[in-house]
């Protein structure tokens, strides 16, 4: 099944921005969560790291989007060793 998303640009926490046309022809998740070390987000998160190989194997990546800062992310990203992919950043 092919999705369409609407035009996107977002800063990711490694300072890159990814953008609908840079993920063009890629597959991939985008997944939504309201807010950085919170506990449903967490299980969330963490339940995409642990799937991340059998993602990965399959050709995809994963992308987590919610608004708080590049910061927030790096350090979300570091306390619970999230998945490799970026997270990004919907502000």
């Amino acid at each position: 099944m092919k999705m369409c998303v609407p035009p996107f640009e977002m800063p990711a926490d490694d300072g890159s921005v990814v953008t609908d046309r840079s993920l063009a022809g890629s597959r991939y998740v985008l997944y939504f969560y309201p807010k950085d070390d919170t506990p449903g987000c967490t299980k969330e998160a963490c339940s995409f790291r642990d799937a991340n190989d059998t993602i990965r194997e399959r050709g995809a990546e994963v992308w987590g989007v919610s608004p708080q800062g590049a910061a927030s992310k790096r350090a979300f990203r570091r306390k619970y060793r999230e998945a490799p992919d970026l997270l990004l950043v919907d502000d």
